[in-house]
């Protein structure tokens, strides 16, 4: 079916304990390496990356072949050993041949449908692989997720999947299928050839994004966050840069990554989940963030953090604050909002941002306030053309990557991108 899913494009890594088909996919075995928070990403460096065997995988699934008092005992009630299936009680079934949802829809993709084309990353959770679905033709990313003992990992894998099929929308990446192999779950979307939107800028050698087509992506943005919210009910919690994806050939912006989504119950969403880089104030500032409320306003913050990373090419912080996370979280709580600059960017794009970097999130508007913005409306009508854009882009990193030795530039990395407190 054409139903379409929102979620990165991730990693493929060596499937666990599918003895058989495993080597036809892979090529190599992957490394579980740091896929940054498993987005899909173009990496370059990839191939400069010590290869672990794929220990980790390996070791699930060989375990997992011990029989039913095995690794997943203690979670029968999701994993059935003997038919091999995932179960998720009135949401979704997967197994090897495919995953059927309770609404009927049912999306049938086997590993040996696969042809491996080429890692797009890797990271904790398994590898995102770009790969061929031979009875369509159809380029994929397929994103594994590597089961643990550990009662979120199944509610991130249900929650990714039931956004993904439900919500078709042009500014959402279009789910394909998923199926179940004993130790992971395999996720099949829409290959996005441009890879998350933090490979298209930096601080020195690419520079930040141009207005018009920062006008361009934040529209597609709001859009699907905005579609996420009034026709699902859905928060998506965790926007940055790298969960959202672009695509060189189309020219279109998609989110990704619905792992920590939420349903909205009265509202409110009762967790903490996410980078916390791009965290909104109110959410550090709560003394049980397990029970902080959540709504779309902190969304909001973070979609103007992103915005303003990608129009200075790095994070909007001072990088003095970066090495300690007690700085960084003082920084966004007690210092100011930081600012376009001016020189560079319109009065409108300047107010745009600084209307969704109001400390008091009542003060942030809604979607469709900021939809109604200025600034978005002076863009809509014209053509940036974000093909060329991004394609150029592109060519200029890859250039510089081989003029520095196959290297990838190491961007200074936050403390709280690594998960913080």
């Amino acid at each position: 079916g054409g139903m379409s899913l929102k979620m990165k494009p991730q990693e493929f890594a060596s499937t666990p304990s599918n003895r058989a088909q495993t080597p036809s996919i892979q090529g190599k075995r992957s490394n579980p390496g740091s896929l940054v928070n498993g987005i899909q990403t173009t990496s370059t460096s990839s191939n400069k990356q010590t290869d672990t065997v794929g220990t980790t995988p390996l070791q699930v699934g060989n375990n997992n072949r011990t029989g039913s008092n095995g690794l997943f005992a203690n979670f029968s009630k999701y994993v059935d050993i003997k038919s091999g299936s995932l179960n998720f009680a009135g949401k979704l079934s997967l197994s090897s041949s495919g995953v059927d949802f309770s609404n009927g829809s049912s999306f049938r993709i086997t590993l040996d449908e696969l042809e491996f084309l080429e890692e797009l990353g890797h990271g904790n959770y398994g590898n995102v692989s770009k790969v061929l679905h031979k009875p369509t033709n159809i380029i994929m990313a397929m994103k594994e997720v590597r089961l643990e003992l550990d009662e979120s990992k199944f509610t991130q894998i249900l929650m990714e999947l039931e956004v993904l099929h439900k919500c078709q929308s042009p500014h959402i990446v279009d789910f394909y299928g998923a199926f179940f192999i004993e130790g992971a779950v395999y996720m099949c979307m829409e290959y996005m050839d441009g890879g998350s939107l933090d490979k298209c800028y930096d601080q020195d050698c690419i520079g930040g994004i141009d207005e018009p087509q920062l006008a361009y992506i934040t529209e597609a943005v709001i859009c699907g966050l905005k579609e996420l919210k009034d026709v699902h009910n859905i928060i998506h919690r965790d926007v940055k840069p790298t969960n959202i994806l672009c695509s060189a050939a189309q020219g279109t912006v998609k989110l990704c990554d619905f792992g920590v989504s939420g349903n909205l119950v009265a509202s409110m969403a009762k967790t903490n989940i996410g980078c916390q880089s791009y965290m909104a104030p109110e959410r550090i500032k709560s003394l049980n963030p397990d029970k902080s409320t959540y709504t779309v306003q902190s969304d909001i913050w973070s979609l103007g953090l992103s915005i303003l990373e990608m129009a200075l090419g790095a994070y909007p912080y001072p990088p003095e604050t970066y090495d300690n996370i007690f700085s960084q979280l003082s920084a966004i709580v007690d210092g100011p909002p930081p600012k376009l600059p001016q020189a560079k960017f319109s009065a409108d794009a300047q107010d745009f941002v600084s209307m969704c970097l109001q400390k008091v999130p009542e003060r942030r508007p809604n979607y469709a306030a900021l939809l109604e913005h200025r600034w978005l409306k002076k863009y809509r009508e014209v053509d940036v053309g974000m093909s060329r854009y991004i394609t150029e882009r592109l060519e200029r990193r890859r250039e510089l990557v081989e003029e520095s030795g196959g290297e990838d530039s190491v961007k200074s990395v936050p403390a709280l991108h690594m998960g913080g407190l």
